[in-house]
């Protein structure tokens, strides 16, 4: 096998570094390479699924720290890598097929995971930071910053406030943000700042570099359908008309969450089937106040899963938040549904429930208990809210099955019933 030379892992020359980027499968396009003026402190990239937005952050970064043009006159650092877990940092923005290690042909930097963070040979050090815990940034400071899927960020205004305190270092503290368009409260102000630069990037745009046969089988599937405007032409739409949410509604909903509740649910609304087409298995964790307020906590809900990978998640889910009832449909399922959960765990407490009215019906009055401000989300619920807006009498556009709604539905049936569960004991300290 052929050793790369010392010098192309450390200091390769500037003409090694442009064949790099302009060459065979390691070219970028014009809209993977940052703005080339100096007026802006936000690059905002909206792309679809496999756009090439993910590699142009980690282009971006890598070229920070190694101070190659057109990156950056000189090394900016240290840098922050924000998403929304420590595991998507690492999976996704480092590791993945398109991270920041698959890009680092030269400068090759180590990932420390015990201390959370990458360094350069050249000394360059960008830090990890979740987006569930906003408190983490305040502190650190920094001279860049490289925000991945901020529509998927629990708490995007927290996070997005204690990043810009700490963009102090440096001559020009400049961040990048690559994620898919939804219509979140705090996208659309990043979009209204002056110093900001979108680019919107498509996933046909990168056809180069995807399977072959993948975009006609997206198009066939998903062509003209709201969900393929949003997650494949990196269009941002609002609720569809006649849903039974509004964006408004649920920006209006958000709750900082307490530990106090008076009761917590765990609702399940398990798939017929286990297959990668299959729909997904809804789990969503709410819970009571001592006011009669329900706190939607958690959606779990996981996609194209086994019954023992689902009631895995959902047996975590119960355990983690506390929970005193599991509620789970077995329109699908029968009695096959409660058995796989007493499998997993026998000592959950399930409650098995059977739909008997359509969706439509079922959601109304949980729409209006939103409508009366007795139901808040903690945090953002991105894909949970997505159905929410895009749920009208017909279902989903997409025809496919609501199930994180349907379990929201469940959840909150439960609470606001007063169906019976197990009282929850609290130690007094």
């Amino acid at each position: 096998m052929n050793v790369p030379p010392r010098w192309w892992l450390t200091t390769p020359s500037r003409h090694v570094r442009r064949v790099a980027l302009r060459c065979g499968l390691l070219a970028l396009r014009e809209a993977q390479t940052p703005p080339r003026d100096r007026n802006w402190s936000t690059w905002l990239l909206l792309g679809g699924r496999g756009s090439g937005k993910t590699r142009a952050g980690a282009e971006w970064v890598h070229g920070l720290a190694s101070a190659a043009r057109p990156f950056g006159d000189g090394i900016s650092a240290p840098i922050a890598l924000i998403g929304e877990t420590i595991a998507d940092v690492r999976d996704v923005m480092i590791e993945g097929p398109a991270g920041i290690l698959r890009s680092a042909l030269y400068n090759r930097p180590v990932y420390e995971a015990t201390r959370r963070r990458l360094v350069w040979p050249t000394g360059a050090v960008a830090q990890v930071f979740s987006a569930h815990d906003p408190g983490s940034l305040r502190g650190p400071q920094f001279a860049a910053a490289w925000c991945d899927e901020l529509v998927k960020w629990p708490y995007p205004g927290e996070c997005w406030d204690m990043l810009q305190f700490g963009l102090r270092l440096g001559d020009w503290p400049r961040l990048a943000v690559t994620t898919t368009p939804r219509p979140l409260k705090l996208l659309a102000r990043i979009m209204d700042d002056a110093a900001t630069v979108t680019v919107r990037m498509r996933t046909a745009d990168n056809a180069a570099n995807l399977a072959r046969g993948f975009l006609n089988t997206m198009q066939a599937r998903y062509g003209g359908t709201r969900l393929g405007r949003q997650e494949l032409d990196a269009e941002i739409l609002g609720e569809r008309d006649g849903a039974l949410w509004t964006r408004d509604l649920l920006e209006r909903s958000r709750s900082a969450g307490r530990d106090d509740h008076r009761r917590i649910v765990v609702a399940v609304d398990p798939p017929a089937s286990a297959k990668a087409t299959s729909d997904a298995c809804g789990i969503v964790i709410a819970g009571l106040t001592d006011e009669g307020v329900v706190d939607v906590i958690a959606d779990h809900s996981i996609g194209a899963a086994t019954p023992r990978q689902w009631a895995g998640r959902a047996v975590a889910a119960y355990h983690a938040a506390g929970a005193d009832i599991m509620v789970a449909e077995v329109n699908q399922g029968g009695d096959m549904v409660k058995s796989v959960i007493g499998m997993v765990d026998p000592t959950v407490n399930v409650s098995p429930v059977r739909a008997t009215r359509a969706k439509w019906l079922r959601a109304e009055p949980v729409a209006a208990l939103y409508e009366q401000g007795r139901v808040r989300h903690v945090g953002v619920l991105a894909e949970l809210e997505d159905e929410m807006c895009d749920f009208g009498l017909d279902g989903l556009s997409s025809g496919r099955s609501p199930d994180r709604l349907d379990a929201l539905v469940w959840a909150i049936g439960e609470l606001v019933s007063g169906a019976r569960g197990r009282p929850r004991v609290r130690a007094i300290v």
